[in-house]
């Protein structure tokens, strides 16, 4: 048996992995499909983390006043009804993936995770231009940037760090 290895999360300038999972709705949603409507967040987490309930408020601002050419997803660790109180809870409109544990998180895996949030811009050519683990502030002004918007109010009380 081989040595135990750490999972690195896949990084800016990489791949990222096809992969299928189902919406909430049971829709199922492949990568290339929608990448070739344009760029596309993943922003991966658990409903009990803490620094994911921080940080998707910011996610849905983005969403919701961006200039739509970046199409926000969440991917869930979790089960379809505690994803749906989280997204109701959290005030989460984006649609939201499931990467459930019954299946081994095969997308988490495959994209390195170990900490959550992780979030990932990926272009219409499948490579990773952006990506940040834990909550960063200075990381969501650049997807803020990008998504045509401001991700924090001025008047907003933000920390610049907070470990997922």
């Amino acid at each position: 048996m081989g040595a135990w290895k750490p999972r690195r999360m896949l990084a800016t300038g990489e791949k990222a992995p096809e992969f299928e999972l189902k919406d909430l709705t049971g829709r199922t949603f492949r990568l290339s499909d929608e990448l070739a409507h344009g760029p596309v967040v993943l922003a991966f987490f658990k409903v009990d983390c803490p620094i994911c309930q921080f940080t998707f408020p910011f996610l849905e601002r983005l969403h919701r006043n961006g200039s739509g050419t970046i199409r926000f997803f969440g991917v869930s660790q979790d089960g379809a009804r505690s994803t749906e109180e989280f997204n109701r809870e959290y005030g989460v409109s984006f649609p939201t993936l499931l990467d459930e544990a019954r299946q081994g998180y095969p997308v988490s895996n495959a994209f390195g995770i170990s900490v959550v949030p992780s979030v990932f811009l990926i272009e219409p050519d499948g490579t990773i231009s952006w990506a940040m683990e834990s909550f960063r502030k200075k990381e969501l002004e650049e997807l803020g940037t990008r998504a045509g918007t401001k991700t924090f109010l001025p008047d907003e009380r933000v920390p610049d760090y907070r470990p997922g």
